[in-house]
């Protein structure tokens, strides 16, 4: 005998119920692997870091990129953006330096990137159709046919919004522990060691306090150890990071370069201006801070602080005229 559980027009037969249930039963049991598991982030960034070693010990002693290229050109989805001719353009180098900013250097982040916003309009709309259709039979087709179009545009743009974010995030971040790893970095000069051993042992340093700066100053260290020009590989950190104070690192790390001036006095100097840039964002923060609460205040303090003060008295004087 079937089960069914009717909520006003809205009606739930018991495989639809074990659906759902299973469902949220699986996404339990991977928020819970996830949290046990342990992340190793230095683990993760030396296999970063191994990987782009290859990829440039290859390029010098091959220098054949095209080959390279064909050789990676492999799966489903990859021979489906290459018909598409995806991943070509410059959009497609535009949207390989986002996702480089959001940490996503692998070989393969392109493809998948690209993959997903060709992949969830189409998911959303079907999702949204079964939901219409399973759930809401009563819905005009118009309304149904609106509400797939919706979703399909949601879900389509909701990697963009994400990317977005990880890279906003991120850059936040990596701001925050520029300042730390500029002395860790002076220490170094002054010490003696060059360049590229100097941001090794950084990174080293910042491997678990500041993992995304590591992994930058890492990556640049390698890159300094295999390319023929340093600038260049300095340039691709600014084009990694795309962030101004680390411009400003690097623009100071190529004039020193150039014209023999001390690193560590420049490289002191910009540790204490981006510090005192920090702190003022904090004082701005915390002045804007009153004018933020206002809006809350009024909308959530004040009213129950009214009910508290004068609710009294507004029972007393209706009890009174009664």
């Amino acid at each position: 005998m079937p089960f069914n559980l009717t909520l006003g027009s809205l009606s739930l037969d018991e495989t639809t119920i074990a659906v759902l249930a299973g469902a949220l039963v699986f996404i339990s049991i991977i928020a819970l692997g996830n949290a046990l598991v342990p992340h190793d982030p230095m683990a993760s960034r030396l296999r970063s870091h191994q990987k782009r070693r290859e990829q440039l010990r290859a390029g010098l002693l091959s220098g054949n990129a095209v080959g390279e290229r064909k050789r990676a050109s492999v799966g489903l989805l990859k021979r489906l953006l290459d018909r598409l001719q995806l991943l070509r353009g410059d959009e497609a180098r535009k949207t390989t330096d986002q996702l480089a900013r959001a940490g996503w250097r692998s070989r393969d982040a392109l493809v998948i990137y690209l993959g997903l916003r060709l992949a969830l309009p189409f998911a959303g709309a079907i999702a949204a159709m079964f939901v219409l259709v399973g759930f809401m039979p009563q819905t005009t087709g118009t309304n149904k046919l609106l509400g797939i179009l919706i979703a399909g545009i949601v879900c389509g743009f909701l990697p963009i919004f994400g990317l977005k974010q990880l890279i906003k995030r991120r850059q936040t971040r990596l701001r925050r522990q520029l300042p730390d790893g500029l002395d860790l970095l002076v220490i170094c000069a002054e010490a003696g060691l060059s360049l590229d051993a100097a941001l090794n042992r950084v990174a080293r340093e910042l491997g678990l306090s500041a993992p995304d700066l590591a992994d930058e100053l890492g990556l640049t260290a390698v890159e300094i150890g295999f390319l023929p020009n340093r600038r260049q590989a300095l340039m691709n950190l600014v084009r990694r990071t795309d962030l101004p104070s680390i411009r400003g690192v690097v623009n100071t790390l190529v004039q020193t370069e150039r014209y023999g001036t001390p690193l560590a006095h420049s490289l002191r100097v910009l540790s204490a201006e981006f510090r005192e840039e920090r702190m003022l964002k904090a004082e701005e923060k915390a002045a804007k801070l009153p004018a933020t609460l206002t809006v809350p205040m009024i909308l959530f303090i004040l009213p129950t602080l009214f009910i508290v003060l004068i609710g009294p008295a507004i029972i007393q004087v209706m009890a009174q005229f009664k």
